[in-house]
């Protein structure tokens, strides 16, 4: 078992202040790793960093947007200085989604979903890369989503990025695995974060909201997940119990991309 253990090792966990992200660092550092991560808020910095030590957790937060090459530049030399190494482990995990109809939505929104959900993960990945090249080993973990392989409407840019994002991960892998890095992707289903509460919010006549109601009935688990659903796997693919598994999406989504669905009665 010791080689899901991830003591000594340096984690970068992009947008970790919160949600999805921040169960993940939480995961790392209680196998060991020493946290760091970013937001572009202070404040929302300053809350992570609060509810880390609640965990008994010492991460170091840090101002960085990851869609600008020369911040995310200084983020690696800021951890490097602090930590006195580049990161060892890093989860692209901070995204957006805008909920839109695809004939009402600016190709500046479209943009900025694709550049954070996408161009960010490329950005912060060749940032990184050389670091673990020179160590001879690397771990990269892109937040991915069922959506990196099914479309809904309303999230056009969502699902364009979330596809080009698996693309990423193949393509890390094939580029970089001769150096010993590996690229793994996590598709999360639908998990109950805040970024979906709105999905999840109570009717005024107090019954369920019907994509609430819809996501249940299509999961064979019958309920949303948590961020701790995904908190196994994701150690899984920091460890070394992982060094043969490269350019793969690991789905962790109550099994809807395996379910048909119930026939209507």
């Amino acid at each position: 078992m010791d080689s899901f253990r991830l003591d000594g090792k340096v984690a970068l966990v992009t947008g970790a202040s919160y949600g999805i992200g921040f169960a993940l660092a939480t995961a790392f550092a209680k196998a060991g790793a020493k946290i760091a991560f970013n937001d572009r808020n202070q404040n929302k910095i300053d809350q992570g960093l609060a509810d880390y030590a609640k965990e008994g957790i010492e991460a170091k937060g840090y101002i960085a947007d990851v869609t600008k090459e020369d911040e995310v530049a200084h983020l690696i030399e800021e951890i490097k200085r602090d930590f006195g190494t580049t990161p060892d482990i890093l989860v692209n995990n901070a995204g957006i989604i805008k909920r839109i109809p695809m004939l009402e939505m600016s190709a500046a929104d479209y943009r900025q979903v694709v550049d954070i959900d996408l161009t960010g993960p490329f950005i912060v990945s060749k940032a990184v890369l050389p670091g673990m090249i020179e160590k001879g080993h690397g771990k990269i973990i892109n937040i991915c989503s069922m959506m990196s392989e099914l479309g809904r409407e309303t999230i056009a840019g969502y699902a364009a990025a979330k596809g080009g994002l698996k693309m990423l991960t193949r393509n890390i892998c094939s580029e970089f695995g001769e150096h010993n890095i590996q690229c793994n992707g996590i598709g999360p289903g639908y998990i109950a974060t805040p970024q979906t509460a709105p999905l999840r919010e109570k009717q005024p006549d107090g019954s369920m909201h019907p994509f609430d109601a819809f996501i249940r009935a299509k999961t064979p688990a019958a309920r949303w997940g948590t961020p701790i659903d995904l908190m196994g796997t994701a150690v899984f693919l920091a460890s070394d119990a992982s060094n043969f598994v490269n350019g793969q999406v690991i789905y962790v989504d109550g099994g809807i991309l395996a379910y048909l669905g119930k026939q209507p009665k």
